[in-house]
């Protein structure tokens, strides 16, 4: 099942302008509120020129701002509902560059508030099944060398599980190794599920561990073998390279988990029930205590 389109005619009907955003935000959070002052419920409106709401006996009001990615934002709720429409319907991303083009704001708000939406997308887990496959890849940096990390100089080593059919799991590592992508394995992959991957080393004890590997052979210019590939997660790599060379151009080590899960999340999100946009706009409005 695809994901529904949300369209930008439709955004635009349902945000117009920055009023109709902080409604938006203040029902999804507060809903029919009741006053703590006067016992009142829903008796609270828009205090003039301001992001607040007080109730109509002047004794309470709420911010809707207070406690998300919009509180400290002097940019309007607008310009916010709008780059994370695009973040969410935008294949290979934005990059803050276009942000600030697009809502006349300095760059280095921009990369806040792109940095910000991502943290909504944070991965969320769960334990995968079935057949998974697993990979690694390197991001950034000038490429000297064979993909394992000799001569990966400047790159940061990502390593991924994908469970077919289903969801992607991905992760900066600092190296490739079995100490590093074995636990995340375990951590990742139930017991007993069949792992597909490629020939590196650090995968050679997956057997021994308790999951039914078989390998496929890249060094010999084998790709597939029957069931038997790691093509899905690299159809993900290939994706996140896309981005990250071709919007963002460069990452750097610091940030590029944010971008991994924005990617992740994209990738997961894509046979979702509703909007991707929508998805993210619930998240943004959630009530964390």
């Amino acid at each position: 099942m695809k994901t529904p389109k949300y369209t930008v005619q439709q955004f635009n009907k349902d945000f117009p302008d920055n009023g109709a955003c902080l409604a938006f935000l203040f029902a999804s959070r507060f809903g029919k509120a009741k006053c703590p002052s006067c016992d009142r419920v829903g008796a609270y409106h828009r205090q003039a020129d301001t992001s607040h709401y007080v109730c109509n006996c002047g004794g309470h009001q709420i911010s809707p701002k207070a406690g998300t990615i919009f509180e400290k934002s002097d940019t309007d709720l607008y310009k916010w509902f709008f780059a994370m429409y695009l973040m969410a319907t935008s294949k290979n991303g934005v990059s803050a560059k276009e942000l600030e083009r697009q809502f006349g704001v300095t760059y280095k708000t921009a990369w806040r508030m792109a940095f910000q939406i991502r943290k909504l997308m944070e991965q969320s887990g769960g334990i995968f099944g079935g057949t998974v496959e697993a990979d690694e890849t390197y991001i950034g940096g000038k490429r000297r060398g064979g993909k394992r990390g000799r001569g990966a100089a400047g790159k940061t080593a990502v390593f991924g599980a994908v469970e077919r059919g289903g969801r992607v799991f991905a992760k900066a590592v600092p190296n490739v190794r079995a100490s590093t992508v074995m636990p995340l394995i375990k951590a990742n992959v139930q017991i007993g599920a069949e792992m597909m991957t490629d020939e590196l080393g650090s995968y050679v004890h997956l057997g021994k561990s308790g999951y039914r590997h078989a390998t496929v052979r890249h060094s010999a210019k084998e790709y597939a073998r029957g069931k038997v590939h790691t093509n899905t997660i690299e159809g993900f790599w290939a994706q996140l390279k896309r981005s990250v060379d071709g919007t963002h151009h460069s990452v750097s080590s610091k940030h590029l988990q944010r971008y991994v899960d924005q990617h992740v999340w994209l990738w997961n999100g894509r046979a979702s029930a509703s909007p991707l946009f929508s998805e993210l706009l619930r998240e943004a409005s959630a009530l964390r205590r």
